[in-house]
């Protein structure tokens, strides 16, 4: 039981720190759009918000959210593979974070951000476009088109991942070993550091981890 936790730890961690540019992203835009909120025309924005709606801007913002927790998910799931247990803290603690998540927030932000970006001029030239039969595919097929590229890209990621260690693996034949002797190290650090080094929180979160 101890380990599964440990593992949620784990993930729920990497989860936070992938998200955590966008945080930070996040805030420093909300700190610029506090400031420029007072000069923002109300008829820009109304503009601005009905451009957002034709193009499905917070549905976009909700489902980059669910995408991401859902690639956690499936990595949590695999990792701790036929683990009941884990598939039922991790998925609680995502449906958790689609609770918190506040997309409405988000797109007040997006709202200074296209300010910034768009002239009202041109804020009218995207309803215009947006408001056409050809525009409203655009806007219907770009999600699907981004999610396609996704995909085309990570899997070249991939078979170039693979490829580049099967010709690293070639010039330094020795490095399986290495990276094992590292991986031990790195998942018992204890083994090879001076124990004043290593805070208690450490100890207890590692020796709770390697238990069932």
């Amino acid at each position: 039981m101890k380990a599964v936790l440990a593992l949620i730890v784990i993930y729920v961690g990497t989860f936070l720190v992938a998200i955590q540019g966008a945080s930070n992203t996040s805030v420093e835009a909300s700190q610029q759009n506090s400031a420029q909120g007072a000069s923002l025309d109300p008829v820009k924005e109304k503009e601005i918000r009905s451009l957002l709606e034709l193009i499905g801007g917070r549905d976009a913002i909700q489902d980059a959210a669910s995408t991401a927790s859902e690639q956690y998910r499936q990595k949590m799931l695999e990792t701790a593979a036929n683990n009941d247990r884990a598939e039922v803290l991790t998925n609680a603690y995502l449906a958790e974070f689609q609770k918190k998540f506040d997309a409405d927030a988000v797109t007040n932000q997006v709202v200074g951000i296209y300010d910034q970006h768009f002239t009202e001029d041109e804020i009218k030239d995207l309803l215009e476009f947006y408001g056409s039969p050809l525009g409203q595919k655009v806007a219907a097929e770009m999600p699907k088109i981004n999610r396609e590229a996704q995909l085309a890209t990570r899997t070249a990621s991939n078979q170039a991942a693979r490829l580049a260690w099967q010709q690293f693996r070639t010039e330094y034949p020795n490095a399986g070993e290495n990276f094992r002797a590292f991986n031990t190290r790195r998942r018992n650090p204890k083994a090879n550091a001076p124990a004043q080094l290593q805070p208690s929180g450490t100890q207890q979160a590692l020796g709770d981890s390697q238990q069932p």
